[in-house]
């Protein structure tokens, strides 16, 4: 404990500073008895359409984390936002995730992704449970549970994730000690993404694509381009409604579609392949998530189809720029990853005897990734409020920054009445005959509650020194990271189903390179991200790798 508890960190910069900022703390001001109307709420200024339009104009948005942490500083721990028709409460104290967690229904909505569906409806695709809610999400969940998010299932495709983590690092090393300096300054994040690829490849299909060779496959690289198309334009698209998107972002429906035709295409071949292997009556083992889903016949093919092209599609931006930001942060915390080289080199024997003891061996290791994931967010969707040119921009490395629900029944927040509103059921979306998309109107009544991650990460109240990196706050038995539960994948049956997948993918990775290499940057400034359906670096540093003898 001693070891790390005496690293230093470097600081990032303060609490987002404000003119005229209303103090935030882990709880609100005592508020009135009575209960005060939904309408007599902070409300962001502005006007809805506007704000619709403006997304549609700047096609997308780049600095929404920055705006909605300014919002809360004006009006305070609470306001309404309505863009287009939908209609918004955005919270950032943790009272307000423990009321959201005390209200969870068997059902708990989530706003559903209007792109992302308008291209199944028209494709006559099933969903996946992450565009269901309703009873069809809870039986579909249940059965994915045990061969996905079950400790059983974890162990079972660790090993697998070992051996990819593995490779990589031989395949790093091997580069590195070409050079007769025994050290390698290079770009590391198109290799970070095949090794995403790679593994997550090896857990849900059983097959190994060769990515960390000298030459990898074009149809991944490919894939890797078609996520990043469909994310940049889910963003232009998702708050425009149908209708009036039809005539003024054609260009974009097409190019959204035609990413998630390639997305689909990438997963069918894989899917078809095992099926094709068990119905051959192939010499069974392991091979990986499908195939114990196929095997257990409680799901038709189409549903298993779905939910695999969900896991799919989510398995790759997700856990690469984590782990990038994890580096970086580590390059320019030298104590910090001497500390964490230390503890992958004492707990080495251990893991390699047996891959699942990583994620009891490497508790510090851990920690660093939920410091990352703090300053980060794994899933959630949001809009932009308008463009913040005065303050700073600071480190912030989200996935994505809100935890949300759709509000199915009433319910008091901050001493606010939130009204459980209505929601009008989806019609059918057919294609025309000449196979073009056919866009029907959609409206969403239900108030959708989004817990602001960013300023909750940030909150000097809640994580004291909020902008330093300082893993060991989740160790301290008296430290914020013990007092509040970790948030990154959300909470409760509709937390990210995909979780344990990605957080074991991290930790191996860096376990494995940790171990063999110091990670060197001289980039020593915040890394300015843009929000394009995740959040993403808009740069990223050069990384040198020493190889450790």
């Amino acid at each position: 404990m001693a070891l790390w508890a005496k690293a230093r960190v470097r600081m990032a910069g303060p609490w987002l500073s404000l003119h005229r900022a209303r103090p935030l703390g882990t709880r609100a001001s005592a508020a009135p008895k009575a209960v005060l109307p939904f309408e007599a709420m902070p409300r962001c200024p502005g006007n809805k359409w506007m704000r619709m339009l403006q997304i549609w104009k700047e096609q997308g948005s780049e600095n929404m984390h920055l705006d909605m942490h300014q919002t809360f500083q004006e009006l305070g721990p609470i306001f309404r936002y309505d863009v287009g028709g939908r209609h918004m409460v955005f919270v950032m104290l943790p009272e307000d995730v423990e009321r959201l967690q005390q209200v969870d229904s068997l059902h708990p909505q989530r706003m559903l992704l209007e792109p992302w569906l308008a291209y199944r409806q028209a494709r006559g695709h099933k969903c996946g449970v992450f565009l269901l809610n309703g009873p069809q999400w809870r039986l579909d969940r249940l059965r994915l549970n045990p061969d996905v998010l079950s400790l059983p299932a974890l162990q079972k495709y660790t090993p697998l994730v070992d051996g990819v983590a593995r490779d990589f690092s031989q395949t790093l090393k091997a580069r590195v000690l070409q050079n007769a300096r025994g050290s390698l300054t290079l770009d590391i994040a198109p290799s970070v993404f095949r090794y995403t690829i790679e593994a997550s490849t090896l857990v849900l299909y059983g097959e190994r694509l060769g990515l960390l060779t000298q030459q990898p496959n074009p149809d991944s690289l490919n894939f890797i381009h078609a996520l990043e198309a469909m994310f940049k334009s889910t963003v232009q698209l998702m708050f425009v409604p149908r209708r009036l998107s039809r005539w003024t972002s054609s260009s974009m429906w097409r190019e959204h579609f035609e990413a998630w035709d390639y997305i689909f295409q990438y997963a069918n071949r894989a899917i078809q392949r095992i099926y094709q292997e068990l119905a051959l009556g192939h010499p069974w083992h392991y091979s990986g998530i499908v195939a114990e889903l196929l095997m257990r016949a409680d799901m038709t093919l189409d549903t298993i189809k779905a939910n695999t092209i969900d896991l799919t599609a989510g398995s790759v931006d997700t856990t690469a720029f984590p782990l990038l930001m994890t580096l970086f942060e580590l390059a320019r915390n030298p104590e910090v990853q001497q500390a964490l080289r230390q503890e992958s080199l004492v707990a080495e024997t251990r893991i390699s005897e047996n891959p699942q003891r990583a994620t009891t061996e490497l508790p510090l290791l851990r920690a660093a990734l939920k410091e990352t994931l703090r300053l980060q967010r794994v899933s959630g969707v949001w809009p932009q409020l308008r463009t913040l040119q005065d303050a700073p921009v600071r480190r912030l490395y989200p996935v994505g920054i809100t935890l949300e629900r759709q509000v199915s029944s009433d319910l008091v927040l901050q001493n606010y009445h939130i009204p459980a509103g209505v929601s009008e059921a989806l019609e059918p979306r057919q294609p025309s005959p000449s196979g073009q998309l056919t866009l029907v109107p959609f409206c969403c009544l239900q108030t959708l509650v989004k817990v602001l991650l960013y300023s909750l990460g940030r909150n000097p109240a809640v994580f004291a020194r909020p902008e330093s990196y300082h893993p060991q706050r989740w160790l301290d038995r008296q430290g914020s990271g013990s007092r509040f539960p970790h948030l990154a994948f959300g909470f409760g049956m509709r937390q990210c189903l995909g979780r344990r997948v990605a957080e074991v993918e991290m930790l191996l990775l860096l376990h494995h390179v940790l171990k063999n290499f110091l990670v060197e940057t001289l980039a020593q400034e915040d890394i300015k991200m843009v929000y394009r359906f995740i959040l993403m670096p808009s740069t990223l540093p050069l990384f040198t790798f020493r190889a450790i003898q």
